[in-house]
């Protein structure tokens, strides 16, 4: 289940429509097959921090991320964020600030 923004045909629902919040949830979806995946935008409750000056208003530069995917599994929390982090490179590369992270393994029962 992808979580994204409304309520689409994809079972998408949540904050967060905006074109990184697509492309972050593309990316995760492509590369994770996640059970669960739910991309929220939260750059508003950060617009105000000194780092953000010059940042349109508006940026998506900071996301919660709630990832459940078989992929995970065998990996420590540290080596589930660098995978993530490392998928989303070109993002950082381009505006992307910071991510609150939730990286579960799929449960296979």
């Amino acid at each position: 289940m992808a979580h994204v923004h409304g309520t689409g045909d994809d079972g998408t629902t949540g904050r967060g429509d905006g074109p990184r919040a697509r492309r972050i949830a593309a990316i995760l979806r492509d590369a994770l097959a996640p059970t669960v995946l739910d991309v929220q935008d939260d750059s508003a409750r950060h617009a105000h921090h000194a780092g953000m000056r010059g940042h349109p208003e508006g940026s998506e530069t900071h996301f919660d991320v709630l990832v459940t995917s078989a992929r995970f599994e065998g990996l420590s929390r540290v080596q589930r964020h660098r995978l993530v982090h490392d998928l989303l490179k070109d993002e950082f590369a381009t505006g992307l600030h910071a991510l609150s992270l939730h990286l579960d393994v799929a449960d296979h029962a």
